[in-house]
């Protein structure tokens, strides 16, 4: 099994990053989403059925993925300073 994790942040969205993926139905400022899974697309599957997801728009940014076969960190967050 693998952990695939996306992440979007739209704090510095403007009008210049038009194209910028919208990955969720709600307003957000940062969008994490992660999944356990075999595969990318097994994983896009899990997270199709949690409700608001924009598959089309999660499909824009490459996950980052976490192979579980040895010890790792996986997430670290500092906020602020």
């Amino acid at each position: 099994m693998k952990v695939f994790v996306w992440r979007h942040n739209r704090k510095f969205h403007s009008w210049s990053m038009i194209d910028e993926p919208n990955v969720h139905q709600d307003f957000y400022t940062d969008a994490i989403a992660v999944v356990v899974a075999a595969t990318v697309d097994e994983a896009l599957d899990v997270l199709a059925k949690e409700r608001g997801w924009v598959l089309e728009e999660v499909r824009r940014i490459e996950p980052q993925v976490y192979e579980l076969d040895k010890p790792k960190v996986l997430l670290q967050v500092v906020h602020g300073s």
